[in-house]
């Protein structure tokens, strides 16, 4: 059977090729022209397409498509991390030995938009750690299709493990203000940067605008003052998005809704009649011994299974590779033969752009940043 994901909007091209230059003769009226030489132009690369709401079926495991670019002189790549939706760790995983904050104009930077999804029961949001990444499936009616929104995070930080388990959302907060606990003071003050009793809202409120707490004290899922942190451990525990992503969800999700923390670095399912594999770095604090080829054949035990999926050979030596060398690169693990090289070199190159349908509008988000301040400035007058 094959897979029923559907992507937000179609693949787009961009409108028209520039115009073919030539140079003219300098000689006198009284010599012959030469004709010039068209300017050859690349062909147009299609538009990228923002790759966070999904429509999925009961057998869909894998959702989204790797997109490759080519950095600007201007980008790091935590600039194209966040315009793509995608975590700081996941792009840097996806490409070693591009400079972060100097890719340099062409190189060639592997957006990994592909994700197969945790092991989990689809209810709720549900949180990979390891991906640092968040799943949310809406609760649908009966006959509806399922769909399902994902975003980069960022977890908590060596020594503020974010807990695992099951736990609700259990209140939303629209501006709130932040109470640091008794040791997130006593760290501050150790460092020599002591906080107020309660941050107010505001721009430099680590919560963001937004924030659903848990059910477990003390944690919650909130925006962010640091945007560049996210895809990174760097909270007290906490799981924050992106300013904009947290906006969305914050309007999408009821209280009551259940919350499933994992931290499956290791992640097997089926794309159609394909096996796919991902893989991210184990964190740090992660002691537990991983056996990648256990969620291999327990994938593929799981019933029912089409017959297709029972006659599938698995190419070792690539799982073998993404094991070893965790790239966050969901990769076709039962095409025989295939190479990692391969497989990138036959992803889809789009251009350096701002994806269609994408959460993030830095140039929007300025404009209305601007018209803010011209309203506060008249309200001043």
């Amino acid at each position: 059977m094959p897979p029923t994901t559907s992507f937000p909007i179609p693949y787009l091209t961009l409108a028209g090729l520039a115009l073919l230059a030539g140079c003219q003769s300098l000689a006198g009226p009284e010599a012959n022209a030469v004709p010039a030489s068209p300017t050859q132009v690349a062909p147009a690369l299609p538009t990228p397409v923002a790759m966070h709401a999904f429509t999925i079926g009961p057998m869909d495991d894998v959702v989204g498509r790797v997109q490759v670019i080519r950095a600007r002189h201007e980008d790091t790549l935590s600039d194209i991390a966040r315009r793509f939706n995608v975590g700081y760790e996941e792009i840097v995983s996806a490409n070693p030995g591009v400079d972060p904050w100097l890719p340099r104009a062409g190189t060639e930077v592997v957006v990994p938009s592909e994700f197969v999804l945790p092991d989990a029961k689809r209810e709720g949001i549900v949180i990979n750690l390891a991906a640092m990444r968040l799943f949310y499936f809406p609760k649908m009616k009966a006959g509806e299709p399922q769909k399902l929104i994902t975003h980069p995070i960022g977890i908590g930080r060596v020594g503020w493990r974010t807990p695992e388990g099951s736990t609700r959302v259990v209140s939303k907060t629209e501006a709130p203000a932040w109470i640091p606990t008794a040791a997130i003071r006593k760290e501050h003050a150790a460092d020599g940067d002591p906080l107020p009793k309660v941050v107010p809202p505001g721009p430099d409120n680590p919560l963001g605008t937004h924030v659903l707490r848990l059910g477990w004290p003390e944690y919650a899922v909130h925006g962010t003052d640091k945007p560049p942190s996210i895809g990174l451990r760097g909270t007290h525990g906490c799981l924050r998005l992106y300013p904009e992503d947290i906006v969305g969800l914050y309007e999408a999700v009821p209280v009551g809704t259940p919350v499933t923390v994992v931290n499956q670095p290791f992640l097997v399912g089926w794309r159609g009649d394909t096996l796919m594999m991902q893989t991210y770095p184990v964190l740090e604090d992660d002691k537990r011994k991983h056996r990648p080829e256990q969620h291999i054949k327990r994938v593929r035990k799981k019933a029912p299974q089409p017959a297709a999926r029972a006659n599938v050979v698995v190419n070792e030596a690539l799982a073998a590779e993404i094991a070893r060398n965790p790239r966050a690169i969901a990769v076709p693990i039962s095409a025989a033969d295939l190479t990692l090289e391969q497989h990138l070199a036959a992803a889809q190159r789009v251009e350096n752009t701002l994806p269609a349908n994408a959460t993030w509008d830095r140039d929007r988000r300025r404009h209305l940043t601007a018209a803010a301040d011209v309203m506060k400035e008249a309200e001043a007058r």
